[in-house]
């Protein structure tokens, strides 16, 4: 690190890859921490975490047990080890016993994206329910047709309250949080739903993940999907940065116009070239194709093969959008974590090494702020991949027992 530091001073290196290096050795060290010490108070494994996005302070956790809790991860219950170590112990949990509580497994538990004073939780025994934080009672319930694999609400929504749910029944169903009651369903994976996200450059915009292989996009006023991934869709790497792409773009017009002043030929705008061999561009995510555009204009059968294109070879399991919208990672059965293009659509092949992944439930991903690593929970340990350029892969926490389902990443403090 002191080279770098040293380069840095120099002016070797530049500003931004120093601090993707800096980056990249704290992740590379982390390890189980000695000092803080969040006592579980759950007696099945943990299926869902998440850090509430208004204050980065409060932490609910959702278990196998059919439990829910909340912990205060800044402020410590008590202190042990002569004050070194910190415990944070639950400041409410809801179970069994409680008289509205679930039944069976929570599967999912998330935060309302603008107030901690609601909570969402989702459950095997076929129930969506809203809670009020302070009170710890539920005040909306929502009657699902199977059992609920994953819950989404956009953090970016000012124009809606919907609940995004996936379950085992093909139909992704949008719940209403201001009316109570079901907004509208989707149609058209072919299996069950394991998994659901919300874009993070749109707040009509839903992405899902099914058991049949297929990721879908929707655009949540309109009826029917208006993308499908096709993993056989392909270009090699990531796009070059928005800058560097319109600089490019820039010379090459002015080229152009020079030769075209000098031959009195008008110039025509150049056409670039994309993986697929076409010069055509593909349309962006959340920007729908006008009425009567080429997807209507498509033969029966080529509309049907594009409508059953599949991301996975098996159930997508995972679904993470970066911060800047511009590319998802999706997690399958088939122990593949591929990273996509949001702008072409395209699979960006990636190589991401192949990892154990549970295939029996949906897992949670969880990405840095600045989208140069992902967390994955596989089986035993959690696997750090970071430069979508070129991957390498640390394997930490391996003194955990069971298997690890859900991490999430403090933006703040680098801790995991």
């Amino acid at each position: 690190m002191w080279k770098e530091i040293r380069d840095r001073e120099a002016g070797k290196i530049r500003p931004k890859s120093f601090s993707s290096r800096i980056k990249s050795y704290r992740v590379s060290d982390l390890q189980l921490s000695n000092y803080k010490d969040i006592v579980s108070s759950h007696r099945g494994s943990i299926n869902s975490l998440q850090v509430d996005l208004t204050e980065g302070r409060y932490l609910l956790s959702g278990a196998s047990d059919a439990s829910a809790a909340v912990y205060d991860i800044q402020k410590a219950t008590n202190y042990e080890g002569n004050g070194l170590i910190a415990k944070h112990r639950c400041l409410f949990s809801v179970d069994k016993q409680h008289e509205k509580g679930h039944k069976y497994a929570i599967s999912s538990a998330i935060w309302y994206p603008v107030d901690t004073g609601l909570f969402i939780t989702g459950s095997y025994d076929h129930h969506i329910k809203v809670w009020d934080t302070n009170t710890t009672q539920v005040v909306m319930n929502f009657k699902m047709p199977g059992k609920v694999y994953r819950t989404a609400m956009s953090p970016l929504a000012t124009s809606h309250m919907l609940i995004a749910a996936g379950t085992e029944d093909v139909q992704v169903r949008l719940c209403d949080i201001a009316s109570g009651a079901f907004a509208h369903t989707l149609s058209g994976h072919r299996d069950g739903v394991m998994t659901v996200e919300w874009s993070t450059s749109s707040e009509w915009v839903l992405i899902t993940g099914g058991c049949d292989g297929a990721i879908r996009f929707w655009d949540i006023r309109r009826a029917g999907c208006f993308l499908v991934l096709d993993q056989s869709q392909s270009q090699l790497g990531r796009r070059p940065p928005v800058l560097d792409r319109a600089a490019a773009n820039k010379a090459s017009v002015s080229k152009s116009l020079s030769a075209g002043q000098s031959s009195l030929v008008k110039p025509r705008a150049p056409q670039k070239k994309y993986a697929n061999g076409h010069g055509m561009k593909q349309s962006n995510i959340g920007r729908m194709p006008a009425k009567g555009s080429t997807r209507q204009r498509l033969h029966p059968g080529m509309l049907s093969i594009q409508d059953r294109a599949t991301a996975h070879y098996g159930a997508v399991t995972g679904l993470k959008v970066t911060e800047d919208g511009m590319y998802l990672l999706s997690a399958g059965s088939d122990s593949r974590i591929k990273l996509w293009d949001l702008e072409s659509g395209y699979n960006t092949l990636v190589n991401f090494e192949m990892v154990r992944l549970q295939t029996s439930k949906s897992i949670q991903l969880a990405i840095s702020q600045d989208s140069a690593h992902v967390f994955v929970p596989c089986m035993a340990v959690v696997k750090v991949k970071y430069s979508f350029y070129v991957v390498t892969v640390f394997d930490f926490m391996p003194l955990i027992f069971g298997l690890v389902k859900c991490p999430i990443h403090f933006v703040a403090t680098m801790n995991l």
